[in-house]
């Protein structure tokens, strides 16, 4: 065999090349304190000698490469049977990834924000049924890169072209975290109808993202399937995996799940230990829900105090280890006292329907009615607000939004029982009637009335109102608005439907207006006046017009006000119009022109601002 170590002589005339290294290290030392590995040739600056080495040797390595072998292509893309977008719809998809990707800002005041339309756009495009055009795939997967809250309705538009670039370039593997996308066939993408010892090979062999988006799909298929699945490698997996894996079946939870997720309690990692606990505790038979209320109904108990029924708290003692297995963690943070942290967490985990045992039957609103000795009032509330969130229960949801703060030495008189469920009135009466004589907006504030009071320090309305149904989540915000205007209203206009109710709207509407009245600074509202452009029924558009007027500068007001709620007016009713525009264009048939709005928006039911909390 030859040997090819040694370098062959050099042709007449052609420098022989120098080792590549040495000609690097001289470059980035320089040549006034590393003598180049080539002679100069005479009247040549050393430098110049280096940079024609260092070019021959790039020339005579690339000349000298052996070729790769020949790689197989990648299968062809899968086919996606969904229709095309409609001509005008498909160049607005296209303005609008170009919009996200500019400059942004540059233009008028006045002009809406594209970039802010895109979700609502993509959502309104899966109602429809459409596919991405294959041209402006990559646009969409880096905008779905760049934010996450567009990835879920961005990868249903893009459909299973989206699995398939993303195997191809990493910059886009987020896409292969979730699995294929709802309705997409795509057989080569993890969590497809594969069979099982496909299945298997992809379980056992697959990337991190590809099993979860394997166990994912499975999950929502065949959830014992699923769980059989991840228990064959469970003690295997890392402590971070393994939080993960846990974490993909809070989708369809259910009684079948409960032994898997109760040895998932004996976990090495707190942080799986903490995931297992939370759900069981939201399945309300399993037996450490019963292990929790057990706990904690013997902390609080019904008694009579001066003739009347009161309730007592005597948290716990101490925090043992069957308690830090079910989940309860023992230090607590800062400024937080160890019982009430203890009592806290018990009552959080307790199903709510024990409480209504305990307590004789009594309604959410009545056991919230009771006074609470020794000021464990706010803990106590505090831990079944949390409760109820977690527990997604309407009634306990409702009966704590209009709970007042109660002075235990106040008579108190039982009130109504709760409204049915999806009652249209935030107060839970009928015909707008107020519960235990105030209105819901003012029981949502302790009971009186103050213009940036948001009701008892315990309590997180956002949260709560969350778990009530749509229409009477507007009704309470559009009551809360009328009552105290916008200035604490902007989280709680987050968790609306969209678009908003005609009632919900129409106090967003009267509150910017009499804001504008008044003289006040436009840009303090520029973040409710945001959610409008978004979420308003474009419908309202031609009655806004009349807003956009510059009207007479009030005596007291800040200079120029008017002059930017004009321009902001504008900016909101051309938003609107554009929005109908947009809905319209979908609605066309392919190759016809847009038509009438579509309908479907009135069904969207998407946080449109609070990822202000989490997006």
């Amino acid at each position: 065999m030859t040997d090819t170590s040694a370098a062959a002589p050099a042709p007449d005339g052609v420098r022989p090349a120098a080792d590549w290294g040495d000609l690097l290290a001289a470059a980035l030392l320089g040549t006034d304190r590393r003598t180049p590995p080539v002679a100069a040739r005479p009247g040549q600056d050393p430098a110049a000698a280096l940079l024609e080495a260092a070019a021959i040797s790039t020339v005579q390595r690339r000349a000298g490469l052996r070729p790769a072998a020949a790689r197989r292509g990648p299968a062809p893309a899968p086919a996606d049977p969904r229709p095309d977008l409609p001509s005008a719809a498909r160049v607005r998809l296209a303005m609008l990834l170009t919009e996200r990707a500019g400059s942004g800002g540059g233009g008028s005041r006045t002009a809406p924000d594209l970039a802010e339309l895109l979700p609502q756009w993509l959502s309104a495009a899966n109602r429809h049924g459409y596919r991405a055009p294959s041209a402006l795939l990559p646009a969409l997967l880096d905008a779905a890169r760049a934010r996450t809250d567009l990835r879920p309705a961005a990868l249903t538009l893009a459909g299973p072209r989206a699995l398939w670039l993303a195997r191809l370039n990493p910059d886009w593997k987020f896409a292969l975290r979730g699995g294929p996308p709802a309705g997409a066939s795509d057989p080569a993408a993890p969590g497809s109808a594969l069979d099982a010892a496909a299945t298997q090979r992809v379980w056992e062999e697959g990337l991190f993202a590809e099993r979860v988006a394997l166990l994912a799909s499975l999950r929502r298929r065949d959830p014992a399937a699923a769980l059989a699945l991840l228990s064959r490698t469970w003690s295997t997996e890392r402590a971070e995996d393994r939080l993960m894996f846990l974490d993909s079946l809070r989708e369809g939870l259910s009684q079948a799940d409960e032994p898997f997720v109760e040895q998932a309690l004996s976990d090495r990692s707190r942080n799986v230990r903490s995931t297992a606990a939370e759900l069981l505790s939201a399945l309300p038979g399993s037996a450490l829900a019963a292990r929790m209320a057990a706990r904690s109904t013997a902390c609080v108990t019904l008694r009579a105090d001066a003739g009347r029924p009161a309730l007592t708290v005597a948290p716990p003692a101490g925090c043992d280890s069957e308690m830090e297995r079910d989940g309860v963690i023992a230090k607590p943070p800062a400024g937080r006292g160890e019982r009430a942290w203890w009592l806290g967490q018990l009552v959080e985990a307790t199903p709510l329907d024990a409480w209504v045992e305990r307590f004789g039957g009594r309604t959410p609103a009545q056991i919230l009615a009771l006074p609470v000795t020794d000021d464990w009032q706010a803990e106590l509330h505090a831990a079944w607000g949390r409760a109820a969130v977690r527990q997604r229960n309407a009634d306990w949801a409702r009966a704590l939004l209009n709970t007042p703060e109660e002075d235990p030495s106040t008579p108190l008189t039982d009130p109504p029982a709760a409204a049915p469920h999806g009652a249209g009135h935030p107060g839970g009466g009928q015909g707008g009637a107020p519960v235990g004589g105030v209105s819901a907006a003012q029981a949502a504030l302790g009971g009186h009335l103050s213009p940036t009071a948001a009701g008892p320090s315990w309590r997180d309305p956002a949260k709560l109102l969350a778990v009530l149904p749509a229409a009477e989540r507007a009704a309470w915000v559009a009551e809360f608005i009328a009552a105290h205007g916008l200035s604490d209203a902007f989280r709680l206009l987050g968790v609306c439907t969209v678009p908003w109710a005609e009632p919900l709207g129409r106090a967003v509407v009267d509150a910017l207006d009499i804001a504008r009245d008044a003289g006040s600074y436009p840009w303090s509202f520029s973040g409710v006046m945001g959610l409008a452009e978004r979420c308003l029924d474009p419908a309202l558009a031609d009655r806004l017009e009349v807003l956009t007027a510059i009207a007479e500068e009030p005596r007291d007001g800040a200079p120029g006000a008017i002059g930017y709620w004009s321009e902001a007016f504008q900016r909101l009713v051309g938003t609107l119009r554009l929005r109908a525009t947009m809905q319209a264009e979908l609605a066309a048939a392919p190759g016809q022109p847009a038509g009438a709005p579509d309908p479907g928006e009135t069904e969207e039911a998407g946080d449109a601002g609070a990822e202000a909390s989490e997006r």
